[in-house]
């Protein structure tokens, strides 16, 4: 009988010492799990707010673009020498120019160099395959 009494003692010791092991472990899990609780919530604060920073960035980039397509089309210069590119990419001459454009002859000369040099600076890296 006392050797049953003994082996129950050393098992319900065994059992207590396993049960306050399990309740450290638990407590170590339950921080750890709290620490990266918190951590998540952190980033997800910090992304919420640069996607906001980037929603109003966005939005002040898209006015400057309407603003600055505005002051274009205000200008009648920005206009003639536009309408002048595209005359010049269709094979517009000089002269052309200078008549639908309202622009002098020594910009339309200038234009239509820049644009001879622009398409001879295309077509020689494909001229080399």
């Amino acid at each position: 009988m006392l050797f049953l009494t003994l082996v129950a003692c050393v098992a319900a010791a065994v059992c207590i010492y396993a049960l306050v092991r399990l309740k450290r472990q638990e407590r170590q899990h339950q921080a750890l799990i709290n620490v990266l609780r918190n951590e998540i919530r952190a980033m997800t604060n910090g992304s919420i707010g640069m996607g906001k920073r980037l929603m109003a960035i966005e939005r002040k980039l898209n006015i400057t673009v309407e603003k600055q397509q505005e002051l274009e089309n205000r200008d009648p210069g920005v206009l003639a020498y536009n309408q002048a590119a595209k005359l010049m990419e269709m094979g517009a001459s000089v002269d052309d120019l200078v008549r639908n454009c309202g622009i002098g002859r020594p910009e339309a000369e200038l234009m239509a160099l820049l644009h001879r040099e622009l398409h001879s600076s295309e077509m020689l890296p494909e001229q080399r395959h």
